[in-house]
């Protein structure tokens, strides 16, 4: 059997018609990568931004939040047709449609959609747009790999998600200095320098399975995969929990522990940057050891890390440590759910899958903080929360050891080790 990467540069790509000339899946993989970490830099624009519009349009608690959960929602739910056109235009045709769309709420929100809690909210619904590129490159990058690389390759364009580190760390700084319309003109900028960069050199990969049947044919046969379910139940903890204490954490540690703000924000980028380095070696040790044991695993350290903490230990070193281990475990255990989405789903169903559950994870996020703020309110510790967290946790890796790991020996998935 010939390299990949000799296939890549022979085979031709039939996709809707067309011939095209292959590429480098590495070089594919770069390019997916950035596009994603573009276009979620974009989708963050308004989270840092949330406490200024505040104070100057006087919103109220739950206007700010509603602000700010506005593009996380509807860039989740997105992501689900935008995962089933995928299969079935591919990503050379909807990552520069993603960026090209996402540019127009982002200079409208800018230059005009900053002056009322209505027009952000406006603005905020389009700008969901990107969030859905998640949905483009799963299926774009795992068609260029075969399997016993995809998980390392997925968890490498799952990094992009740290486009959102991009956006709390300059945002704030920009409008400072240059005013609010800035950071959203150099944000478009980008988008459109990649847009023309995306429909100049990517490629899908050769043989791309194209879908034959309606979007709508595709969608009701995705929710009836047994992958599709399982998937979306574990990337809602691992995602979702990522997700969670990445927007409530520099709360806990501020009411927890009685950090100053910027101390608070700063251990935050710290968890969210630890997860973000992790979610390619979970996607590379389910390539050697199978997805099933690295989602067992991770799980695992999240159960006792939740329960250390639900004790609010001294934050110096064992609560520090707790939050480090999770932070690692949910990085890695999103790489690895999306090793098994790689290998378990139907080859021109990947897109669809992946947006199913990709939505699952980026909703699964939201419920969290929510429950958090509830809890303290009515018991003065978060001590129940985490314990919630720890039952959840262990549910699912109940879940994983059992349902899922027959799943994937029935499938053959995972390499040397399919368990």
């Amino acid at each position: 059997m010939r390299p990949l990467e000799d296939t890549a540069r022979t085979a031709p790509s039939t996709a809707g018609g067309r011939t095209s000339t292959a590429g480098s899946p590495w070089m594919m993989l770069a390019l997916a990568t950035l596009g994603f970490a573009v276009n979620f830099w974009a989708w963050a624009l308004l989270s840092p931004l949330g406490p200024r519009f505040k104070e100057i349009l006087a919103l109220s608690s739950f206007e700010q939040s509603l602000l700010v959960a506005v593009p996380v929602v509807v860039g989740s739910l997105g992501r689900i047709p935008v995962g089933a056109l995928t299969d079935r235009f591919g990503g050379r045709v909807m990552f520069p449609l993603v960026s090209a769309a996402t540019i127009v709420p982002v200079l409208y929100l800018g230059l005009a959609g900053h002056s009322s809690l209505a027009a952000l909210l406006v603005g905020g619904f389009f700008l969901g747009i990107g969030g859905t590129a998640f949905a483009v490159g799963v299926p774009f990058v795992s068609r260029w790999f075969p399997p016993e690389r995809r998980g390392l390759a997925i968890g490498i364009f799952g990094a992009g998600m740290g486009g959102t580190a991009i956006s709390a760390l300059t945002t704030v700084k920009l409008v400072d200095a240059h005013g609010m319309a800035n950071p959203f003109l150099i944000t478009a900028a980008a988008l459109a320098a990649y847009a023309v960069l995306a429909a100049l050199l990517l490629r899908d990969a050769p043989g791309r399975a194209v879908p034959s049947e309606p979007l709508a044919r595709r969608l009701a046969d995705t929710v009836r995969l047994p992958i599709t379910w399982q998937a979306s139940a574990l990337y809602a903890v691992a995602f979702g929990g990522y997700v969670a204490f990445s927007v409530y954490l520099p709360t806990y540690l501020k009411t927890g522990y009685g950090l100053g703000q910027a101390d608070a924000a700063n251990r935050m980028a710290g968890f969210v940057l630890l997860a973000v380095a992790m979610r390619p070696i979970g996607g590379w040790l389910s390539d050697r050891m199978g997805p099933t044991r690295v989602l067992a695993g991770t799980l695992a350290v999240v159960i006792v890390g939740a329960a250390v903490q639900s004790a609010t230990p001294p934050l110096a070193p064992v609560g520090t440590i707790a939050f480090l281990a999770m932070a690692a475990a949910l990085g890695a255990g999103s790489g690895a759910t999306f090793a098994l989405v790689a290998l378990l789903a139907p080859a021109d169903k990947v897109g669809s899958v992946t947006g199913v559950v990709g939505a699952a994870g980026g909703l699964g996020g939201f419920v969290p903080p929510l429950v958090m703020g509830v809890v303290f309110s009515a018991t003065g510790s978060y001590a129940l929360g985490l314990l919630l967290l720890v039952l959840v946790a262990a549910a699912a890796l109940a879940f994983t050891v059992t349902r899922v790991r027959r799943a994937a020996a029935d499938a053959g998935a995972g390499t040397t080790n399919p368990a």
